[in-house]
Order: C-alpha cells, then sequence, then structure tokens
C-alpha cells in the first residue's frame, strides 16, 4: 500500500511558477513509476507527466512540455512537478499517482488527493 499527499498548490499569476511535491508513504518508493494529472472544472482528468522508477526516463504532454519538469527523489519519497511559465488554462486540480514498475506498463494504482493550482490572467 502506498499513500500520496500532494502539496505546494495555490494561486499565482501567468507567467509565474510554482513546484508541486507529492510524498510517498512506504519503504518501496524506488521501485515505483510516477506520474501527475491533472483535472479542470468540467474536464476529464488529463495526463501531464511521468517518470520511471529511477528517474532516468521521463514523458510529457505536448501542452506543458518545454515548461513543466518531473523529477524524483526517492531519498526523500518525492516526487516533484517544477511549473514554469504557468498560463491560466493551467489552472486544475493537479494528483500524483504511482504504479510498480514492471516491463508490462499497468494502469496507476494508487493516487493522491490533489492540490489545487490556480493562475490569473
Amino acid at each position: 500500500q502506498v499513500q500520496l499527499v500532494e502539496s505546494g498548490g495555490g494561486l499565482v499569476q501567468a507567467g509565474d511558477s510554482l513546484r508541486l511535491s507529492c510524498a510517498a508513504s512506504g519503504r518501496t518508493f524506488n521501485t515505483y513509476d510516477m506520474g501527475w494529472f491533472r483535472q479542470a472544472p468540467g474536464k476529464e482528468r488529463e495526463f501531464v507527466a511521468r517518470i520511471n522508477w529511477n528517474g532516468g526516463n521521463t514523458y510529457y504532454a505536448d501542452s506543458v512540455k518545454g515548461r513543466f519538469t518531473i523529477s524524483k527523489d526517492n531519498a526523500k519519497n518525492t516526487v516533484y512537478l517544477q511549473m514554469n511559465s504557468l498560463k491560466p488554462e493551467d489552472t486544475a486540480v493537479y494528483y500524483c499517482a504511482a504504479r510498480m514498475h514492471a516491463v508490462v506498463v499497468t494502469p496507476y494504482k494508487y493516487w493522491g488527493q490533489g492540490t489545487q493550482v490556480t493562475v490569473s490572467s
């Protein structure tokens, strides 16, 4: 069982930066692939970024590529999402998620409660 707790959200202006953190419980964090997702009001949840178990591989949605950076600190059981050049369309509840690393990719099994990011124009 893995518990995830996001933090770092808030209200910022367009062009500002925020860093989200996701702290994970458990002693096997270094075996998990991690992802960030977001859900805006009235919209479905969408993928933002992911990072593999050892931090050696990352992937981003086109909408955030070049502005957001995902990183993973296995010593601290924490995954981060550095968000730069924020836009009003980045406004959403941001969720982190975890899945056991495996050759065969499986759905994310564990989810945090989310943290609100609001970007004003």
